[in-house]
């Protein structure tokens, strides 16, 4: 395929690979996995798991004994799961809010008419649930 200024497209899939640094890669399984529904794909040792939920990879990598993280601030705004419908949106926000999970932004219609929430994992990553109607109905 070739772009419109005449050069070869570049034959990538989209972004579809995360990989997060965490503290307690345990909880972590637990918060994706049991709340998320990701599903374990692979685990080379004790500090590193790959989840999927069909379609995508999110590496946790287990920050390691005595190593510093600098909190110099966080340049990831967030990032996100993409819901099949509006009705997703609110059935997760119900699910996470019942886990006790943080909510740091309550569902609500965005300017574009996509539909989220924002919540946070245990590392305090924030994630958003988003209905948007140019992608979520895509396989």
């Amino acid at each position: 395929m070739t772009e419109p200024n005449g050069e070869e497209a570049i034959p990538l899939r989209g972004l579809r690979h995360l990989a997060l640094r965490v503290r307690d890669l345990e909880r972590s399984r637990r918060f994706y996995e049991g709340l998320l529904g990701m599903k374990s794909v692979w685990q080379p040792d004790a500090l590193n798991l790959y989840l999927s939920s069909g379609t995508d990879n999110l590496a946790l990598h287990q920050v390691g004994p005595g190593e510093v993280l600098k909190q110099e601030g966080q340049f990831l705004d967030h990032f996100g799961f993409i819901a099949e419908n509006e009705a997703v949106v609110d059935q997760v926000f119900e699910r996470m809010s019942a886990a006790a999970v943080k909510i740091v932004k309550p569902p609500k219609r965005h300017r574009d008419d996509s539909y989220s929430f924002y919540m946070a994992d245990p590392d305090g990553n924030v994630i958003q649930i988003l209905y948007e109607p140019h992608i979520s109905s895509m396989p």
